[in-house]
């Protein structure tokens, strides 16, 4: 029962940190990692309540990365969260959506949708975790769109009147700083980016060549086959194997049970094998 992908109200999760850690082991998890986007700040919240419960606590983090103009995420996982330079690349990119939130306001703004900045933070449990989801929780409430769906088709999606394109951290400074701070890099969710064959064989061969070390072979939901065929890869390019739920919200079904995943198919070099933190 172990689960090293998860969120909280830190970014852009439902559950506190402490409630996160609840819920995992009510589910019977014995080994979890806190991912939160692009910040640390509810590992301590997070380790507490771990430590009361008797369940095993990893750091975590999930990055965001521009990689050959295409956003990818980058998990890492059982660092130190108290090094100045991974902190300062995550607040950097922290800080850039911020600016993108400037930018897409300013667009909607344009085909008359004022208030969308203010709105938008408003909508964010924590402000320097502001996503697009949040300006499309904007346009439902103020009646601009029906669902989300909507909002990214005729507003918010690429090539749309509000798209702004947006360069996070670069994949050779995220791997660089999660190693830097002594943990291990994880590509998140694989099969979620629709690559093809060679931009995915390319991907993994410059994050293997940067010291990259593992990729979720499995992630939220994915079945089966997804597990079995990124196993291969994983065996193929000589990286760990990683799991993990992707939990955000309760009754949220694209993600999988939080702290309930299941077993890694037979051949996979488990990341958890290399943790040092006990």
């Amino acid at each position: 029962m172990i689960d090293l992908h998860c969120h909280s109200t830190v970014s852009d999760g439902m559950l506190s940190p402490r409630e996160v850690v609840r819920l995992a082991h009510r589910n019977g998890c014995t080994l979890l990692a806190l991912t939160d986007h692009d910040h640390t700040g509810g590992l301590a919240e997070a380790r507490a309540e771990a430590q009361t419960l008797g369940l095993r606590l990893i750091n975590g983090v999930e990055i965001s990365v521009t990689w050959r103009h295409r956003s990818v995420h980058i998990v890492g996982l059982d660092f130190d969260e108290h090094n100045e330079a991974l902190q300062n690349l995550l607040a950097h990119v922290r800080k850039g959506r911020l600016n993108r939130l400037a930018a897409i306001a300013a667009k909607l703004e344009k085909k008359g949708i004022t208030g969308a900045y203010d709105g938008a933070l408003a909508l964010a449990a924590n402000p320097e975790m502001v996503s697009r989801t949040h300006i499309a929780e904007y346009l439902i409430h103020s009646g601009h769109v029906r669902n989300k769906q909507q909002a990214f088709t005729r507003y918010l999606g690429e090539g749309k009147p509000a798209s702004v394109a947006h360069d996070w951290a670069s994949l050779p400074d995220c791997v660089a700083a999660i190693k830097g701070a002594g943990g291990l890099a994880v590509i998140a969710h694989p099969m979620r980016y629709g690559f093809s064959a060679t931009a995915k064989r390319n991907l993994f061969e410059e994050f293997k060549a940067l010291g990259g070390n593992g990729i979720e072979v499995h992630s939220g939901n994915c079945d089966k086959n997804d597990r079995l065929n990124y196993a291969l890869l994983a065996e193929r390019f000589g990286l760990m194997a990683s799991c993990g739920s992707d939990f955000h919200r309760l009754g949220d079904y694209s993600g999988g049970v939080l702290g309930a995943c299941p077993e890694l198919p037979p051949g996979c070099k488990p990341v958890w094998e290399s943790f040092q933190t006990a």
